[in-house]
């Protein structure tokens, strides 16, 4: 069992009450550190830019941290057919000079906004299409090695009704569980 964060704030020790930033988290025994999750992204607060997600990776990555970047489409952008051009943009500008080397620390979770906490999930066939893609754009902004050992992780509503089919598809290599990692019968039945 690791220790991770759900956020970070790209700073070194300073005057940013509030805010924990990478070296913190390694004092207090973290190992991952989720990044761009989608309501950092959307809600009107927060409001987070993929440039300021990149600022996180890099600090994350600087310490020693494994960063797990989150990427995924809203709902009228997957039913605009925008999918994939909406994850490339934010892999691409969330992992803006970041090395194949340093890529070795980073998960990425593809988690369609519109399947976070609604009860909708993609389907199988849906997530393992993307998945698929975000591997091919990992093949080719870095190498082939890269695109093979990156872990890529499935979230949005899974449960144990819907795990194994969509763990069972060979680009799914893992789950991001939210809300069904709060009760044992839902996490253990995952």
């Amino acid at each position: 069992i690791s220790l991770g964060a759900q956020n970070l704030y790209p700073a070194e020790c300073g005057a940013y009450t509030g805010e924990l930033n990478a070296e913190m988290l390694v004092d207090l025994g973290c190992k991952y550190v989720i990044l761009g999750h989608s309501e950092r992204r959307h809600l009107p607060e927060i409001d987070e830019s993929n440039e300021f997600i990149n600022l996180k990776m890099k600090s994350a990555i600087a310490a020693g941290l494994k960063p797990i970047l989150c990427v995924g489409e809203l709902l009228e952008e997957r039913e605009a057919g925008r999918t994939m051009a909406v994850v490339e943009q934010q892999l691409t500008n969330s992992l803006a000079d970041i090395t194949a080397e340093q890529n070795q620390l980073v998960t990425v979770a593809y988690e369609p906004v519109w399947a976070i906490g609604t009860g909708k999930v993609a389907t199988p066939e849906q997530a393992e299409e993307v998945h698929g893609s975000i591997r091919a754009w990992l093949a080719d902004r870095f190498n082939d090695l890269v695109a093979d050992t990156t872990r890529i992780q499935y979230g949005g509503s899974v449960k144990p009704e819907n795990a194994r089919e969509l763990l069972s598809q060979p680009n799914i290599d893992g789950a991001l569980v939210g809300g069904a990692a709060l009760t044992t019968d839902s996490f253990t039945g995952i």
